[in-house]
């Protein structure tokens, strides 16, 4: 009866730890969400972050430094082989829609650190965070 206890303590104390845990970063499917703020920090902290820009605008406006594989001409689809799988990967476009398939392409190919920048471009800049443009 005691071990029962002790093992059911620790299972409360794990799901309490896995909701609160993280910084607010959500986790959808086997993709993380996070928020612009989020998304700063982890490019400053991560060398091996890859910013993907998926979307047919980017010489208009994207977060500096990110690279650009549009989803709308097959390009994303066709790096994706190309790209090393253990590297971090986040990835944003002008949609949730667009941007969650993105983010399930990447975690379907066997990717497992992919995140997805919640609330879009629009989010970044929204934020105040500089863009760039070509």
């Amino acid at each position: 009866m005691k071990m029962l206890k002790v093992v059911s303590t620790m299972l409360i104390l794990l799901v309490i730890y896995i909701l609160f845990s993280g910084e607010g970063i959500t986790v959808s499917g086997s993709y993380r969400n996070v928020s612009p703020t989020q998304a700063r920090k982890m490019i400053d902290r991560y060398q091996d972050l890859v910013v993907v820009d998926i979307s047919g605008t980017y010489h208009m406006g994207h977060i500096p430094g990110s690279v650009n594989y549009y989803i709308g001409d097959g390009s994303l689809q066709e790096a994706l082989p190309e790209l090393d799988k253990n590297a971090r990967y986040l990835i944003y476009y002008h949609n949730n829609a667009t941007s969650k398939k993105a983010a399930e392409m990447f975690t379907s190919s066997g990717f497992r650190k992919v995140y997805r920048l919640e609330g879009n471009f629009s989010s970044w800049v929204e934020a105040g965070y500089e863009t760039a443009s070509l």
